[in-house]
C-alpha cells in the first residue's frame, strides 16, 4: 500500500496528541504535587509488539526505554493478554524498569479481539517503602533497601481489579492516600488514551492503522539515518566523571567510544568503571534512554521520536559496569545521576564530530528531599525542586538560568511556592538568580539560583548534593565552566549542619540555603556582545568586576553604561 506523506505526518501528530491528552488527564487528577505540580511522569504509546510509536508527553528519560516494559509484559503473559487487562511493573532487573519508584501502568488496546497497541503511564511515586521516606535512600547498598520491587503484574484482570495486589501496594507505602489517588489517576489517563486509540483505528480501519504505524517508524528511521550520514565517519572518544560513590570521595569514570560509519552509530561504554556501592548505578533501560536523549537532542528537534529513530543506534554497555549493573546493585538515583554523566559524555563525543552543534555542560543537582508528619499523622514527602540547576549555552542562545535536570531536558516543572507553603511546613524566603556563577562565553551559561526556605518542623532528609563540590557545567569552544553549587543548613540555635554529598539525616526546624550549580559558556567570552554584558550587569547577574575580567567589557561606575574606549582597549589585548 502506498502511504500518503501528509497522512503519515498526521498519524504521528494524532498519536502525539493522544499521549499529551493522557498527560493532561494525569496532571488534573493526580493527588501528589510531584505529578499535579511538577509533572514527574510520562505517557507513551507502543504498537502491539512493544515498539514505541509516541513519546510526546513528559520526561524523555522515562520514555526512551519504555519498549522494554511492554516487551517484558509480552514475554511474561505471552498468551494471556485480554480485553480489560491492565498491567503494573517497575523492577529494573526483571520487568524492563529504569528504577523502582517509576511505576508503569500499561493498558492493552483492543479492536474486536485484536490487540492493536499499548498505552502506558510511567510515574515516580511519592513513597514505595524502603529505608527512607520519599523513594530516595542515599544509604542504600542493595536494591532491597530501596522499596518494593514490582515484576510484571496484572493489576486489573478482565476489568476486575485484583484487590490482593491493590492492598499489597497500599501496605508498602508511607503515603497510601497519595498512592491510591495517583494510581487511579494513572489508570484514568490510560483509559482515556486507549479510547482515543480505538477511535483513531476505527477512523482509519485497522489495516490502514497498522500500515501507517509501520510508515511512521520507517520515516523516523530514515530521518535518523540521514542525520547520521551528515556526520563525518570516525571514532570519537570522551570521558565524564562523578566525584563520589555516595559514601566516599572517589572518581567514577564514564567512558564512551562513538563509532560512526555511514548511517550507523555504535555507542560503546567499554572502559566505564564497575558498578558502585551507592544508588547511582544505571539500569540498562535507563542507559538506553540516556543515550537516546543525548543523540536525538544533539542531532535536531525535527527528527521524530519513536522506535524507528533508534534503529540505527547500537549500544554496548558491559554487564557489571555502572551503566549496566548486576543485581542486587542499588540504582534509584539513576534517572538523574548517572543519566547526567551518560548524556554529557555522549554530547562531548558528538561535539568532536560536529562542533557547531555542541552544547556546554549543565549543572548537576544539589536539592534535597524531605519527609515528615502531617498534623493528622499521615506522611508528607517534599522535593526541594525550587533549587534546580541551570543549563549550558549553545551557539546562538544563553543557557537557561534554571531548568529541570538534564534527564528531563526542562520538562520537569519548578513547583509553585505558594502552593507548597499551603501543604508543607515550609516558608519560602528567597528564590533569585545567582550573580557571577554562570560560565562566561560568547553565549553564557545559565546562572543557577539562590534558594532559601525555612522548615518549621522536624523532618527526615535525603541529601542529594552531587553538584556542590566539583563544577559540572563545562565550557565549550573557549567558554568557561559554571560555578558549583552550595548547600548550607542552619538549625534554630545558629549551628550549621555538616552534611555529606549523599546521606540521610533527621533534623528539627532549620533554614535551608541552596545555590544551584550553573551552566557552562559557549565560545570566547570576549566575543559576547557588550550590550548583552551590560544587560546582565543591570539585571544583577554579572558584577562590574566580572564584566571587565571575564568579558573585557568596562562598565561605568553608574552600572548603566559602557566605557567604550576602555572596552576597546580590553578587547584588543
Amino acid at each position: 500500500m502506498e502511504r500518503d506523506p501528509i497522512a503519515l505526518a498526521l498519524t504521528q501528530s494524532r498519536l502525539d496528541h493522544i499521549a499529551r491528552t493522557m498527560g493532561q488527564t494525569m496532571t488534573r487528577t493526580a493527588h501528589s504535587p510531584i505529578f499535579n505540580q511538577s509533572h514527574d511522569f510520562s505517557c507513551f504509546i507502543t504498537d502491539p509488539h512493544g515498539e514505541l510509536i509516541s513519546q510526546a508527553d513528559g520526561i524523555p528519560i522515562h520514555t526512551g526505554g519504555g519498549d522494554l516494559i511492554v516487551k517484558a509484559i509480552l514475554k511474561t503473559f505471552t498468551h494471556d493478554i485480554a480485553q480489560g487487562d491492565v498491567f503494573l511493573s517497575s523492577d529494573p532487573y526483571t520487568a524492563g524498569g529504569n528504577h523502582l519508584p517509576d511505576w508503569v501502568i500499561t493498558r492493552p488496546v483492543f479492536v474486536a479481539d485484536r490487540c492493536i497497541a499499548f498505552v502506558c503511564n510511567r510515574a515516580h511515586q511519592s513513597d514505595i517503602g524502603g529505608g527512607v521516606a520519599g523513594t530516595y535512600n542515599p544509604a542504600a547498598t542493595e536494591i532491597f533497601q530501596e522499596g518494593i520491587r514490582l515484576p510484571v503484574l496484572k493489576l486489573i484482570e478482565k476489568k476486575r481489579t485484583r484487590d490482593d495486589i491493590w492492598q499489597l501496594l497500599l501496605l508498602n507505602t508511607r503515603c497510601p492516600e497519595l498512592l491510591e489517588g495517583d494510581l487511579l489517576a494513572m489508570l484514568g489517563s490510560t483509559k482515556v488514551g486507549a479510547k482515543a486509540i480505538q477511535d483513531f483505528a476505527g477512523e482509519l480501519g485497522v489495516g490502514h492503522f497498522f500500515c501507517y504505524l509501520e510508515g511512521i517508524l520507517n520515516h523516523a528511521e530514515q530521518r535518523m539515518r540521514d542525520a547520521l550520514m551528515a556526520l563525518p565517519d570516525g571514532t570519537y572518544h570522551a570521558l565524564e566523571t562523578s566525584d563520589n560513590d555516595c559514601f566516599s570521595e572517589t572518581v567514577t569514570k564514564f567512558q564512551v567510544k562513538l563509532i560512526k560509519k555511514s548511517d550507523w552509530l555504535i555507542v560503546d561504554f567499554t572502559g566505564t568503571d564497575a558498578q558502585i556501592k551507592g544508588f547511582k548505578n544505571s539500569s540498562f533501560s535507563n542507559t538506553r534512554s540516556s543515550v537516546y536523549v543525548a543523540i536525538t537532542s544533539f542531532l535536531g528537534h525535527t527528527i521524530p521520536r519513536n522506535a524507528g529513530t533508534y534503529r540505527p543506534i547500537e549500544i554496548v554497555a558491559p554487564l557489571g559496569s555502572v551503566v549496566n549493573p548486576k543485581p542486587p546493585a542499588p540504582l534509584t538515583m539513576c534517572t538523574v545521576l548517572p543519566a547526567h554523566e551518560i548524556i554529557h559524555v555522549c554530547w562531548m563525543a558528538l561535539a568532536k564530530a560536529d562542533p557547531a552543534r555542541s552544547c556546554a555542560g549543565w549543572g548537576k543537582i544539589c536539592h534535597w528531599n524531605m519527609a515528615g508528619k502531617n498534623p493528622d499523622g499521615s506522611t508528607y514527602v517534599m522535593y526541594h525542586w525550587g533549587a534546580l540547576p541551570a543549563s549550558g549555552a549553545v551557539d546562538g542562545r544563553d543557557g537557561f538560568d534554571q531548568i529541570g535536570p538534564l534527564n528531563s531536558l526542562g520538562n520537569l516543572v519548578v513547583p509553585n511556592c505558594e502552593t507548597y507553603e499551603q501543604i508543607y511546613p515550609v516558608h519560602f524566603l528567597k528564590h533569585e538568580l545567582r550573580k557571577d556563577a554562570a560560565g562566561a562565553g560568547k553565549f553564557r551559561g545559565g546562572t543557577g539560583v539562590n534558594y532559601e526556605v525555612r522548615v518549621t518542623g522536624d523532618a527526615e532528609y535525603a541529601y542529594r548534593s552531587e553538584g556542590k563540590r566539583t563544577p559540572s557545567g563545562y565550557g565549550i569552544g573557549g567558554g568557561k565552566i559554571g560555578a558549583p553549587g552550595h548547600v548550607i543548613a542552619t538549625l534554630d540555635d545558629g549551628k550549621d549542619i555538616e552534611t555529606p554529598q549523599f546521606g540521610v539525616g533527621q533534623h528539627g526546624p532549620l533554614t535551608l540555603k541552596i545555590s544551584s550549580p550553573a551552566g557552562g559558556g559557549w565560545g570566547n567570552p570576549k566575543e559576547r556582545s557588550p550590550a548583552l554584558v551590560l544587560s546582565d550587569v543591570r539585571d544583577g547577574l554579572v558584577s562590574i568586576q566580572a564584566a571587565e575580567h571575564d568579558y573585557g567589557v568596562a562598565i561605568n561606575s553608574d552600572g548603566k553604561s559602557i566605557d567604550i574606549p576602555h572596552t576597546q582597549q580590553l578587547r584588543d589585548q
